[in-house]
């Protein structure tokens, strides 16, 4: 055994203790390299910092203002039609100027307030929290991962939005007396439209879409969202 030992090693890892630097670290070489992975994942995310993202919130609160200020001009012709028949003398004033100013008149500037502070105080900081933990924890972009976070993401924030929503609304209107009605009537109907909606859009935003831009994505769909959210409570 003369020379395999090294001087008097143990028999059979004198080779791995003589190469020092090659095999005896080449275990700690990939638990490092497993270290960085994971610590450029924790670092793309933000690690462990979470704390108010003025860029999504001000990005959700501006796609909720455009969402109502849709669903409000798409009912205005509605509403005027029925102006017009409930007063005749409404006629006189349908040129392009006044309706213009009808419009400006008839827009409902508080309803838009409510849906613009739902989007920058609650809908964009919690998002993002919600996207980054997401990340943090499913990091491997597999379709296991993918199905979990498409599913987490209807079974928990689904409910929540819905339930936030509504209870925001009703909160500026001093109706929370009538919330649980609200719930009732337009709940379950408007968390399943949600899922017909969002789980295509989540499966493209956690599958394509890169983290950093999930929120302004999500957002940009809520634009659709809102309008049928904002519709849905203003009609409760």
């Amino acid at each position: 055994m003369a020379g395999g030992g090294g001087g008097g090693g143990l028999p059979g890892l004198g080779g791995a203790l003589r190469l020092g630097g090659n095999a005896g670290q080449f275990p700690c070489r990939l638990l490092s390299r497993g270290h960085r992975a994971r610590a450029d994942v924790s670092g793309r995310n933000g690690g462990a910092k979470w704390r108010f993202s003025f860029k999504a919130a001000t990005t959700s609160g501006l796609l909720a203002l455009l969402g109502d200020t849709a669903a409000q001009l798409a009912t205005f012709g509605d509403r005027r039609k029925a102006i017009e028949k409930s007063s005749a003398k409404m006629a006189s004033y349908c040129g392009p100027k006044e309706m213009k100013e009808s419009m400006l008149t008839d827009y409902d500037w508080l309803r838009a307030l409510r849906m613009t502070t739902y989007g920058f105080f609650i809908y964009g900081p919690i998002s993002q929290i919600w996207y980054d933990s997401l990340d943090r924890v499913f990091w491997e972009k597999t379709l296991r991962n993918l199905s979990i976070k498409v599913a987490l993401n209807q079974v928990v924030l689904g409910p929540f939005v819905v339930s936030v929503v509504f209870a925001w609304n009703s909160l500026w209107q001093g109706k929370l007396d009538s919330l649980p009605e609200l719930f009732h009537n337009h709940g379950v109907s408007t968390l399943v439209d949600g899922w017909k909606f969002w789980i295509p859009a989540s499966i493209l935003n956690f599958g394509v879409i890169p983290l950093q831009a999930r929120v302004a994505f999500m957002s940009s769909c809520s634009i659709f969202w809102n309008f049928y959210l904002s519709t849905t409570v203003s009609k409760a």
